[in-house]
Order: structure tokens, then C-alpha cells, then sequence
């Protein structure tokens, strides 16, 4: 069973190896062996990956460290051939948080990636009709006018989107029964008649709920330290009660069992 070799581990050992451990980036490799989760079924790196062919202009938005991109750049590439190239002539990514920008910058601009820094709640630093594809894996908040504004006339939006009650097994053991109105928000609906208000209309979308397990102590604090707007107040100090209760049930009982929510959308600018 993955994270069987650490059960035997402490609750001190567990949590300093956790809060040890970076935050920046979606690089989510530290949780092997501690936590994992199901993928969606569209796989939307790998889908990524095949919309790039042949696009002109691509901007990726809230890219984080740039890894969802480098990967779906790096496949793209493999899958050329040196006859027909087919790599976008210009390709953006933006970033608001600072050691991820710097991450991003790193990691993408020996692709020839520009980074650019925005901050998630400003408008789009570019003029109306950039890009043909526009991308996103999570974003905050997506502004439905400025991703439509950016668009070319035809040009796409192909995101996946965190859906509604995400992980709440885990943010309700630490904050409690969560209001109505917290539970619905990114409801894809909803974010669908959002965007057809914005002039975007709509070719797919669709939703799935997938199981999630955290193996031990570990992984939960390392996931709340780096995903921080599940439980906004969190440090280990304030929530040390809650964190000892919940080790010693997965030592007794096994992993800790959630349900992510994720959503995929492709849209269209009207042409």
C-alpha cells in the first residue's frame, strides 16, 4: 500500500519533514508514495499538448512554476517532425506570485516561453486579439471579459478548472460545515453562463469527481501549506490538535479519504 513504510513514523518526524519542504510550483512529485489522486479522464496535459500544434500565438495564464506547460511543450516538440514544424511562432505565460514567477521564468524561457508577471485579479497585460489559444490549468478566478478581449476572433480557451466542493472532507474536518454558498462556488454552470455573458461561446465542457488519499500526517500539512486558500489560516501551530486527532486515525484506520473536483473547458470566440 503506498505510504505503508511510513506509518511507523512519528508525528513530529512526519510534520518537520513536511513543513521542510518547498511550496513553490505544481510540481506535486513529493507526494509519491504519500497521497494520491485520480486523474481526469480528458487528460489535459496531453491535450494541451495536441492543441499547440499549429496555433500562432499561445498564452497560458496562472501558469504557477510552468510545469503543466514545459510538459505539454515538451510532448508537442517530440511529436514534430523536422518537415512540418508546427510550434507556436509565440508563446506567453503570466504568473502574480513571485516565487513561482521566478520558477516559471526558469523552467520556460529556455523554451523560448516569455514570462510575464501580472498579478491574477489585473487585467491581461496585451492587446485585444493576441493569442488564438488561450490555457489554464486551475486558475484562481478566470476573467471571462479579459480572456474573451485577448482572443482572436475563432481563437479558443481550453482550461481545466477546480469544480465545486473540492477536497471538502479535508477542509470541513479542520474548519467545520462549510456554508451552502462556499460548497457551490466554481460551480461549472455557473462559470458556463459567465463566460457566454462575456461573448464566448461554448464547445465542451465537462465535470468529474475523483478520490483523493493522504497516506500520513505528512502529506496533509505539506498539501494545506501548498494549496492554501483550502483551509486560509493554516500553520501547524494554530491546527496542532486537529493534525495529532487525524494522524492518529490514519495510523488506526488508513489513508484519509477526499474527493477533488475538476472541470474542463473549451471555448470559442466567436468568429
Amino acid at each position: 500500500m503506498p505510504g505503508a513504510s511510513r506509518t511507523c513514523e512519528t508525528y513530529e518526524a512526519l510534520v518537520a519533514e513536511a513543513v521542510s519542504h518547498p511550496t513553490d510550483g505544481w510540481d506535486f512529485s513529493w507526494f509519491e508514495s504519500r497521497a494520491t489522486e485520480a486523474r481526469p479522464s480528458w487528460r489535459y496535459a496531453e491535450s494541451m499538448a495536441a492543441r499547440l500544434r499549429g496555433t500562432t500565438a499561445v498564452l497560458d495564464i496562472q501558469t504557477g512554476g510552468g510545469e503543466v506547460l514545459d510538459f505539454a511543450l515538451g510532448r508537442m516538440e517530440r511529436a514534430e517532425s523536422a518537415q512540418q514544424p508546427t510550434s507556436p511562432l509565440l508563446t506567453v505565460a503570466t504568473e502574480g506570485w513571485p516565487p513561482n514567477l521566478a520558477r516559471a521564468t526558469a523552467l520556460l524561457r529556455p523554451r523560448g516561453v516569455a514570462v510575464v508577471a501580472s498579478p491574477e485579479d489585473a487585467a491581461l497585460p496585451f492587446a485585444d486579439g493576441t493569442f488564438d489559444l488561450v490555457v489554464s490549468r486551475h486558475p484562481v478566478r478566470p476573467d471571462w471579459p479579459e480572456i474573451a478581449r485577448v482572443l482572436r476572433p475563432g481563437g479558443t480557451y481550453f482550461a481545466q478548472h477546480v469544480g465545486p466542493s473540492s477536497v471538502f472532507e479535508l477542509v470541513e474536518y479542520f474548519l467545520g460545515p462549510q456554508p451552502e454558498e462556499q460548497r457551490s462556488g466554481r460551480h461549472p454552470d455557473r462559470e458556463r453562463a459567465d463566460a457566454q455573458a462575456a461573448g464566448l461561446e461554448v464547445v465542451d465542457v465537462r465535470a468529474e469527481r475523483l478520490r483523493m488519499e493522504f497516506y500520513d500526517i505528512g502529506a496533509v500539512v505539506h498539501f494545506l501549506r501548498k494549496v492554501i486558500w483550502m483551509v486560509p489560516d493554516f500553520t501547524v501551530e494554530a491546527y496542532e490538535s486537529r493534525l495529532r486527532a487525524l494522524h492518529a486515525e490514519i495510523e488506526a484506520d488508513g489513508p484519509f479519504v477526499a474527493h477533488s473536483a475538476r472541470h474542463l473547458f473549451e471555448l470559442r470566440r466567436p468568429g
